[in-house]
């Protein structure tokens, strides 16, 4: 398992978008939403400078995406 880099709220919302995501609303958390492959997946991403770690893993799971391919959504 690849370790997880500390990231902000806009650098793990950017790689979101590359998987796919939109932002559907932008109020204390960015929600953003996929509808493609069902079933349709919200998740919400805090307005942190910094994500814990703990809180990112949540967010990656919950997005349906590896370690790896969340890495290399980074890098786009």
């Amino acid at each position: 398992m690849s370790k997880l880099p500390v990231i902000s709220w806009q650098e793990c919302v950017d790689a979101l978008i590359n998987a796919g995501f939109v932002v559907v609303r932008e109020e204390g958390h960015i929600i953003l939403r996929r509808s493609d492959p069902p079933p349709a997946k919200t998740i919400p991403v805090p307005k942190h400078k910094e994500l814990k770690k703990g809180t990112l893993r949540g967010i990656i799971r919950q997005a349906g995406l590896s370690v790896e391919e969340f890495m290399e959504l980074l890098d786009q």
